[in-house]
This record gives structure tokens, C-alpha cells and sequence, in this order.
């Protein structure tokens, strides 16, 4: 593959600075303009290197394989899956006292766990990340289904004053019934928006019955696409798009040092503790919900986060912090998501730990992959949380967790009874909070699945597994009359 003029240039300047020394010294927000250095171009596999020697890790355990004919193939086995049987405590204090009350949860448990999350897990939002200004740049009328609706194409542009060679620009759309007599309820979803041309893997394809997007706004709610893509992109590094990319062309992907991770690092490789894709797809999402909560058209108590797969994932990340939306529907999520990391079934940590997708991460989330280092070796039962307590942070508010069956493609590498179990452990924080569970008893290990299209969806927390794919479109109307009972409750 032939190397851009930025990666020849970097190559150049590698003779003098070694990736150990890029990991020693890499620029902070508070270099001065006039002095920082110039943004860094690097593959995947030069960022995942130069974490690893952050780390100071030489060698990672080897993920599993999807390949079942692999000497490495995936665990199924349910008898070997939970190697590592023992939870983090959720109700339980750093220094080992019990957490009795709502106030302790939230002055004090709430807060332990945040911590963890964001210094070994996902990674910490800078304290001063830059302002993004919102801009109408298109509105229309469309119908979807029999519903008319009002579609607008909304650009936020993120102050790039201190880089200006990296623009960050979240693109999103929102649309809302013609007719609506209300402010609307809105559920923003991770994926495509639909304004620009049609992307050629779309062309042709028309819906097999009413969609989410028509659903919704039939039962008069709206809807708001963010495309995760203009907020930070999903690669550590530099990539080339194709088999045969055209080396003239500018090259996409720049990987953790563009997009707002890089921009808030002026263009240098992360730290340990910063941010991964996960947590900036988060903010993004943050960033649309202020200005959703600006707009009269928009029941701002009643929005909502929506995500399938990796987006399941950020979906989670985004409802346990930002405590203003309402509302999630996860699906899909996998490891990194609903499903417990102290799982040995399909997606495993090592998984998340390898180039191809350690970027959602912090940089301290390879630490628990890691097979040789100056500190030895960790696995995930060395982890000071799990996924139970991700999900518990977004209690007692709706969390609704949503999966499809291997038959029709939502592959048992998603473990969705790992997320199953993760959420019965998450049960006691929503009984804490003066919301309702899944009705079921808290002992993670002996509870099992109901039947597929039987849900469990009498409370805030709730589950359902339904016969189709790698979706949630089957189960958005159970989600649609679900939150809206809950609400009704409520009030």
C-alpha cells in the first residue's frame, strides 16, 4: 500500500523521534499555539503500538475467533462461560460499607463508579472540550408511512481556534410530525442522516413494512439522527478505504488524532486515561441533546438515546452520563456494552483490546488484556467494575435492553445472556432509587432468559428478545408503548 505524503513525512521525522518517546511527551490542550507541534498522522497499528508502550505492554493475549474451525475459536459453551463468577459489589462502598439509601448512591456509590469507568474503562471527557455552535442548514417536508413530517439537517461546528488544521463538524437531523399538537417526545438515534446522497449499499433497497423512523412518528413521537462518523471516527488510525485507494485522493479515517479526541489534544496521541470513541460518540449525542432541550417543538423531559451493536454500546455509555436523557433503548450492545466483560463467551476483553477495536476504549482498558508487561498480567477479573454497574448508572430511569436471535443474524458472539445477567445484577440500584426491576430474583447466575418475544416490561428496567436480526426495529413499538407507560406512571 502506498504511503501518503503525511505518513512519508512521519516516517521522516521517526528517524529522530521513536513512538516510545511520541508516548513520553504528548502535547496537552495548554501548549502554546505558536509551539505545539503538528497534528500526527499515524495507522492503526503505529497508535495501538504507541499505546502499548505507554503502558508498558509487550504482549496481549489473543482474542478469540469467530472462526469455529479455529485452534482459538469462541467459547459457546455455557458450562465454561463464566470463568470469573464473582461481581464487582454494586451497593457496596470503596471502603466496604453498605449503601442503604438514595443519598449514599448519589453523593457517594454514584460517583466511585463513575470514577472507575472513566479511569480504566472508557476513558475521561477533557474539562474543557470546545463549544459547538448549531446551524439549521436545511428543512423539508417528507412523509414517512402515512405520516407527514418536518425534516430539518442541523451542522454543529466545534470551535477549532486552538487547531485549526482538525474540524470536528456533528452532523444530525431532526424530524418531527407536521401536525403535532404537543411537544414531541424524541428518540436520537446512532446512524446514517438522512440528507446528502444516498449511500450505493442503500440504492434500490426499499422497507419490508413500516420502519422505526415511520413507528415513531405514527404514535407522534420524533426522531433525531447523529451520525457518530463527524464526531470522531471509528479507527485508532489512518486508513485507507478500498482495495485499490487512489493515493491522490484525501485520505478519510485519521483515526484518535482527529476528530474531537484529536482536536482536544491538539492533534497528538492520547493518554491512558482519555477518551475512546465510545465516550466521544457520548458527547456528541450530549452535544445534540442541548440543542434539542432549545427547541419548543421537543418535550425536553422526554428524549431519548437509541443504538444497535457498536452504537448499542455508545447508546449505554451516553444514558449512564448524561443524566437528561429520559430514556435508552440498547441494542445489540455485546461486549463493551450490556454484556458482562468478566464473560468467556464469543466477544471477549481481548477482543476490544485488539487494534481493530480498542479505540471505543480508554487506554487503560488494555491493561486487563494484557499477557506481558512491567506489570505483569491482569484479566478481567482484575477489573474494579463490570457492565451490571454501567447499566445501574442509568437508574431509575427507562433502560430498555433489546436483542435478536443467532438464527436470523444477531450471532451468539453478542451474548445476549451476558447482558441478561448484567442487567438482573443491575436490578437492586433501580429498587434503591424507587424504581422497578425485571421482576425477577438478583442471582445473576441461576436466572435465565425468558422465551424470544416474551418480554419483561412491566418496570423502568426492562428486557426483550425478539425473532429477527441484528436490529431493534422489532421491538420498537414495545419500546414505544413501554416508555410510555412508564411515563404515565410517573405523572
Amino acid at each position: 500500500m502506498k504511503l501518503s505524503i503525511c505518513l512519508l513525512s512521519l516516517a521522516a521525522l521517526s528517524q529522530t523521534l521513536s513512538l516510545a518517546a511520541l508516548a513520553q511527551s504528548p502535547a496537552t490542550p495548554d501548549s502554546p499555539t505558536g509551539s505545539r507541534p503538528a497534528p500526527v498522522v499515524f495507522t492503526t497499528a503505529e497508535d495501538h503500538r504507541n499505546m502499548l508502550e505507554q503502558l508498558g505492554i509487550t504482549k496481549l493475549r489473543r482474542g478469540p475467533s469467530g472462526d469455529p474451525n479455529s485452534p482459538n475459536a469462541a467459547n459457546y459453551d455455557e458450562s465454561k462461560a463464566n470463568p470469573y463468577p464473582e461481581l464487582p459489589e454494586l451497593l457496596k462502598l470503596e471502603g466496604g460499607d453498605a449503601v442503604t439509601t438514595s443519598e449514599q448512591w448519589w453523593k457517594q456509590r454514584r460517583p466511585e463508579i463513575v470514577e472507575a469507568f472513566e479511569r480504566e474503562i472508557l476513558g475521561r471527557v477533557p474539562a474543557h472540550v470546545p463549544d459547538v455552535k448549531w446551524e439549521i442548514v436545511e428543512t423539508r417536508e417528507r412523509a414517512y408511512g402515512d405520516v407527514m413530517s418536518v425534516e430539518q439537517h442541523l451542522v454543529g461546528t466545534v470551535d477549532n481556534s486552538r487547531c485549526p488544521e482538525i474540524e470536528v463538524r456533528i452532523d444530525m437531523s431532526l424530524t418531527l410530525p407536521k401536525e403535532a399538537a404537543r411537544p414531541a417526545p424524541v428518540l436520537m438515534m446512532f446512524g446514517r442522516v438522512p440528507f446528502g446522497p444516498q449511500p450505493p449499499w442503500l440504492k434500490g433497497r426499499r422497507p419490508n413494512g413500516p420502519t422505526s423512523e415511520s413507528r415513531l412518528l405514527a404514535a407522534g413521537w420524533g426522531f433525531a439522527k447523529l451520525n457518530p462518523g463527524s464526531v470522531q471516527d471509528d479507527s485508532g488510525g489512518f486508513r485507507s478505504f478500498g482495495r485499490n485507494p487512489d493515493p491522490n485522493q484525501p485520505k478519510r479515517g485519521m483515526g484518535l488524532t482527529r476528530g474531537i479526541i484529536g482536536l482536544c489534544n491538539l492533534g497528538q496521541p492520547r493518554r491512558p486515561e482519555d477518551w475512546g470513541s465510545l465516550r466521544a460518540w457520548a458527547w456528541g449525542a450530549s452535544r445534540g441533546l442541548d440543542h434539542l432541550l432549545t427547541r419548543k417543538e421537543v418535550d425536553g423531559q422526554r428524549v431519548g438515546i437509541e443504538g444497535v451493536s457498536r452504537y448499542g454500546k455508545a447508546a449505554l455509555v451516553t444514558m449512564a452520563f448524561d443524566q437528561r436523557f429520559a430514556m435508552v433503548l440498547i441494542g445489540s450492545s455485546g461486549e463493551g456494552g450490556a454484556s458482562l466483560y468478566r464473560r468467556n463467551f464469543g466477544e471477549a476483553v481481548e477482543t476490544l483490546a485488539s487494534s481493530g477495536e480498542y479505540h471505543w476504549m480508554a487506554g487503560n482498558f488494555l491493561k486487563y488484556a494484557a499477557e506481558e508487561s512491567s506489570f505483569g498480567s491482569k484479566t478481567p477479573a482484575d477489573m474494579p467494575v463490570d457492565s451490571h454497574q454501567l447499566i445501574a448508572l442509568c437508574a431509575p430511569r427507562l433502560t430498555f435492553i433489546s436483542y435478536g436471535i443467532p438464527e436470523k443474524g444477531d450471532a451468539l458472539w453478542l451474548d445476549q445472556h451476558g447482558s441478561f445477567m448484567a442487567a438482573i445484577a443491575a436490578q437492586p440500584a433501580y429498587r434503591l432509587l424507587g424504581a422497578g426491576d425485571l421482576g425477577r430474583s438478583d442471582d445473576y447466575l441461576k436466572e435465565r432468559m425468558p422465551p424470544v418475544n416474551e418480554g419483561l416490561l412491566n418496570n423502568e428496567l426492562a428486557w426483550r428478545q425478539h425473532d429477527g436480526g441484528h436490529t431493534d426495529a422489532p421491538n420498537i413499538e414495545h419500546f414505544i408503548r413501554w416508555a410510555e407507560q412508564m411515563f404515565a406512571k410517573r405523572h
